[in-house]
């Protein structure tokens, strides 16, 4: 059998262990072990499977993983996404859908210091939602809103995402976190005005709140000090080249455990919960890396990378024609895959594809996390979705798809803008110390 029916067969069976619900990981693995062991012998295979984890999890690069995590963990723990909200909300709550832009605004700040998209919509599904139907927000525009502002928790650093494309990418993940910056702030810009575009074209579908006193908003701005000290403190050390993104997302650690003390939110039994959080989803995330390292031998041994790049680049579409299909093909896997393992099966593909038509891979890993943000709620998968959706039992899938149209739209623009303005992802990067 010929590398290239070998790569094939790998693939079609990849793809159907996937759709047998074989975690993407392990099916990963398996592949790249029986392909490399029938190209190339069992024993070669064998130790690679026996190698590959042990590199993986004492590698110190990939500590940034989990340590971000935990950083999220504690800062969830500690009440911070709450503080986010209701300063938001006594600031931007007597607009028009002033809830919803004060939920955007929330979900952009808690962004700063959690790095997971899921995380982000479960916590404001139960922070901003109850509030929102307690002013008689539709439920569709309610869970909408909560939808799109959790792809923030991907796209504002740290984003644990980033840090998976940099590493198999061998980028700086430091430089990655700070040319997600620009487009985060973006990408809260463009939802915001897209709620203000609903409010004044629809005037009756969006109710506003009371006006919150001055007072009010002093108050609720010194709650959010400890967002704000974390965020600058970590961002700020990178952006100085005080320390790498493995020391910062070690300082973001330490820090969110020290405020979450200081307040006294933080009890022996709230500690071991996030310390267990963080390990289930540092295991999960470290399976599918080591399944994808697995693979990615079987796909240097088939020369698929090689070959990827040679069709693509030879079609006569011209750099931005084939850069389209590319974003089209991760469109079409995000109705089927989550974000992080599209991210860490196609990267080791693609990547020499981008690299061959001259784009800068910085600004690239900001576009595909663009897209997979996409993936994050559009139907029928939108994994945003149905965390919602778990959380808040009684609105309908169908409701919550039909409230994130809007976003989806906005989303598909801020592509475009960050395409045509590359400089965008890529001025901040260029001048860090």
């Amino acid at each position: 059998m010929s590398t290239d029916l070998v790569a094939i067969t790998g693939f079609a069976t990849l793809f159907g262990l996937m759709m047998l619900r074989v975690p993407v990981g392990i099916a990963m693995g398996m592949v790249g072990v029986c392909g490399f062991g029938y190209l190339n012998g069992f024993t070669p295979a064998l130790k690679l499977l026996a190698q590959s984890p042990i590199r993986t999890v004492t590698d110190a690069n990939f500590a940034v993983i989990p340590l971000f995590l935990l950083m999220g963990a504690f800062a969830s723990t500690s009440g911070m996404s709450r503080e986010l909200f209701r300063a938001a909300n006594t600031f931007l709550g007597h607009m028009k859908g002033g809830l919803g832009i004060a939920t955007i605004a929330a979900c952009g700040g808690f962004a700063a210091i959690c790095g997971s998209s899921v995380a982000t919509a479960a916590t404001f599904s139960t922070v901003a939602y109850p509030e929102m139907r307690r002013y008689a927000y539709p439920e569709g525009f309610a869970t909408g809103v909560i939808a799109a502002g959790g792809t923030l928790g991907i796209m504002i650093p740290p984003s644990t995402v980033l840090a998976v494309y940099g590493l198999i990418t061998q980028q700086d993940i430091g430089r990655l976190f700070i040319a997600g910056i620009v487009p985060g702030l973006v990408a809260v810009s463009l939802y915001m005005a897209t709620i203000t575009a609903i409010g004044l074209l629809r005037p009756g579908f969006l109710p506003a709140g009371p006006r919150a006193t001055w007072g009010d908003r002093l108050a609720a701005l010194r709650d959010v000090w400890a967002v704000t000290l974390l965020f600058a403190f970590v961002i700020g050390g990178l952006y100085g080249g005080l320390f790498t993104a493995t020391e910062a997302a070690g300082m973001g650690a330490g820090g969110a455990f020290i405020i979450a003390v200081l307040r006294r939110k933080l009890s022996w039994s709230d500690f071991w919960r996030c310390l267990l959080e963080s390990v289930r989803t540092t295991a999960a995330v470290f399976t599918i890396l080591i399944g994808a390292l697995l693979f990615g031998y079987f796909l240097t041994i088939t020369q698929t990378p090689q070959r990827v790049t040679e069709l693509l680049t030879g079609t006569g579409l011209g750099p931005y024609g084939v850069l389209v299909l590319i974003l089209l093909m991760y469109l079409v896997l995000g109705c089927v895959m989550d974000a992080m393992a599209m991210i860490i099966l196609t990267v080791p593909i693609i990547f020499p594809v981008i690299q061959a038509l001259g784009f800068d891979p910085i600004w690239f890993g900001i576009i595909i996390v663009m897209t997979v943000e996409l993936g994050l709620i559009h139907p029928p998968v939108g994994m945003n979705v149905f965390v919602i959706k778990s959380v808040v039992k009684d609105v309908k899938i169908s409701t919550i798809f039909y409230g994130v149209l809007p976003f989806v739209v906005t989303d598909i623009v801020r592509l475009a803008i960050l395409i045509l303005f590359p400089t965008l992802a890529t001025f901040l990067p260029t001048h860090m110390g």
